[in-house]
């Protein structure tokens, strides 16, 4: 467990609200970056870790993917840098918000009189990008040196699928020169004393199903029309959705992360009201674990599509195949080391499969084991929602987690 005690330098040389942690005021500058899609501000992101890296003393890499799209990488080498790195990973973009369904401006990183930061990225994943650097700055201050190399990572795009960020890059030499033998990248909070830890993801499935069908006048009894086979394609996969959340409510060992969820997002077609029209579609999202056997499930989608009617095709906006998962067995030499880290600090682990998509899925599928962990327990799950928010207390606490 670190000290609680930030080392010099942090913040800058800005002041801070009297009484407040140095570390929590940096949190909330970080917080009030507006890098929020569709137009998210990295350059102030990008001055930000500028400075963060000259506090720490350490020599940043920056990476330009795509245009206008920087990986920033800290490196703080280790005293013995052939052994395999570890990567801590974090995002730097966040979702948008509605701001009529704020308490706060989602962009102030109010802090109300429990110690509760109102902010959107207080939970995803902000929070984890200053708890990262904060160990660091702490463990630096103590004279503490790594045995292996360590590289903090912050990557512009998670939150619009990652191709503009994480996914290219682990493709690229820059990449594989880092060396990286385990990867940590976020979680979710838990409401409970216990910390969530995720292993695997889900394989997210967007796909959209085109009904085409005889068109004619809205007066008439018209067959094979496109509306009916539409009709058999939402029941079909909305029938399979009742019985996935069947599964989910009737099984006290099953997670969301262990079921495949279907929705129906998308409903596209016609053009008067007294027109029949000549294609409908429909689009989904599934989330789809990876204890499922793919191949069969797609050949699943195809039958569907072949009951529904004569001509009905589909075609996938994403469609991700990666089904490697991260061993949790107490033999596996980078599992052990992090739970007995854990188990020290007398924290409960729940082991769950990532209900949603993160950057670990581009992780793992170049092969480097990834743990997704964000030290908030006794907290609301809220990334995405309105009024997300962070206790103080337990952004402190997951510094010294982490």
């Amino acid at each position: 467990m670190l000290p609680d005690k930030d080392g010099p330098g942090v913040g800058g040389g800005q002041s801070f609200p009297e009484g407040e942690d140095p570390s929590v005021s940096l949190f909330r500058d970080y917080l009030r970056l507006r890098t929020v899609h569709p137009e998210p501000d990295y350059d102030a992101a990008l001055r930000f870790l500028d400075r963060i890296a000259e506090e720490l003393e350490l020599p940043l890499k920056k990476i330009e993917v795509f245009p206008g799209r920087v990986i920033s990488i800290m490196t703080w080498e280790g005293t013995n840098p052939t052994l395999k790195s570890i990567l801590l990973n974090s995002h730097t973009d966040v979702v948008p918000v509605y701001q009529e369904h704020w308490k706060y401006d989602a962009f102030s990183a109010f802090k109300d009189a429990e110690g509760n930061i109102y902010a959107r990225g207080s939970q995803d994943m902000k929070c984890v990008t200053i708890q990262y650097i904060q160990a660091v700055r702490r463990l630096k201050a103590r004279g503490w040196k790594p045995t292996r190399t360590l590289h903090l990572m912050f990557v512009p795009d998670e939150e619009v699928g990652g191709y503009k960020g994480m996914e290219t890059f682990v493709k690229q030499p820059e990449f594989h020169k880092l060396n990286i033998g385990f990867a940590l990248d976020e979680g979710l909070a838990n409401p409970t004393d216990a910390f969530t830890v995720f292993y695997g993801e889900r394989n997210p499935w967007w796909i959209t199903v085109h009904c085409p069908g005889s068109p004619g006048h809205g007066s008439r009894f018209v067959e094979n029309t496109a509306a009916e086979k539409l009709r058999h394609v939402m029941n079909s996969f909305l029938d399979f959705r009742e019985k996935e959340k069947h599964r989910l409510n009737t099984s006290e060992c099953f997670t969301l992360g262990d079921v495949t969820t279907v929705n129906m997002t998308m409903v596209k077609g016609g053009v008067a009201y007294n027109v029949i029209p000549a294609e409908m579609d429909v689009s989904f999202d599934l989330r789809i674990p990876p204890t499922v056997n793919l191949q069969e499930f797609e050949r699943q989608i195809k039958q569907w599509c072949k009951e529904a009617g004569e001509d009905v095709t589909y075609d996938f906006a994403q469609k991700h195949m990666n089904q490697n998962i991260t061993s949790t067995d107490e033999s596996d030499p980078w599992w052990n080391a992090f739970s007995a880290s854990c188990k020290e600090m007398n924290m409960t682990l729940k082991k769950e499969i990532f209900p949603a998509a993160t950057d670990s899925r581009f992780i793992r599928a170049v092969g480097i084991p990834a743990i997704g962990f964000s030290p908030m327990n006794r907290t609301p799950i809220l990334l995405h929602d309105h009024n997300e928010y962070l206790n103080e207390q337990v952004f402190l606490k997951g510094i010294s987690v982490t």
